[in-house]
């Protein structure tokens, strides 16, 4: 599967609660957090990234919970799969993110000073 651009923007906004209420979602600074402490000292990508790989694990624990109903006989099948195909796109946003964030890390590097 292949997560192109608009996908990558989508995810971002999406994390910084782009859309939500006609504005940045309540953040005080445009990829910082609630408090204002400076988005670009305080690691406003980085928060980013601890909140996307958070979400990824909690969708993670909600398909496996709903295998578990499943496999107990108490859960349906369609919000199984559902689940698990949230998982998977959870999962599949953050590895796309990071294997981006080595590339640049890798162009970076091998510029010359």
């Amino acid at each position: 599967m292949s997560i192109g651009a608009l996908d990558a923007a989508a995810a971002y906004g999406r994390v910084l609660g782009v859309g939500r209420s006609g504005g940045l979602g309540g953040l005080g600074e445009l990829g910082g957090t609630k408090g204002g402490a400076g988005a670009a000292g305080a690691g406003g990508f980085g928060a980013m990234v601890e909140q996307m790989v958070t979400d990824a694990a909690g969708s993670m624990r909600q398909a496996e919970a709903a295998s578990a109903r499943q496999v107990a006989g108490k859960g349906d099948l369609i919000d199984v799969v559902t689940a698990i195909g949230a998982a998977e796109t959870a999962l599949d946003t953050v590895v796309a993110v990071r294997d981006r964030v080595v590339n640049a890390y890798s162009d970076i590097m091998r510029l010359q000073i």
